[in-house]
């Protein structure tokens, strides 16, 4: 995804719109739901999947794999292609009940 900088202003009583190339690049309609994600002073603004758990444990589990993901600390101890599988991933919309496609060594 490119680089998008929008600015928007925060009214009176705290809220905000979101600039239309955000919301175009996240997918977002009306009615749609957007998380903020606040580290040091820096907003992490992402789309709320309808598909997104709601056990908390869960939630927090896959919260922590992705922000892993990100930063890129655990990344390096997988195989290559592996790792550059999941960071081009990173951000699209899983379907959990989709058949697993090729061999799965358990």
């Amino acid at each position: 995804m490119p680089a998008i900088h929008e600015v928007a202003t925060l009214t009176s009583k705290g809220q905000i719109t979101l600039p239309k190339s955000i919301r175009q690049a996240l997918g977002v309609a009306a009615g749609g739901k957007v998380a903020f994600d606040l580290t040091g002073d820096r907003i992490v603004v992402s789309r709320v999947r309808d598909d997104a758990h709601t056990d908390p444990a869960i939630g927090s589990f896959l919260a922590l794999l992705e922000q892993d993901l990100q930063s890129g600390l655990h990344i390096t101890s997988l195989p290559d292609e592996l790792a550059r599988s999941l960071l081009a991933r990173l951000g699209t919309p899983v379907d959990l009940g989709a058949e697993i496609e090729g061999d799965v060594a358990l």
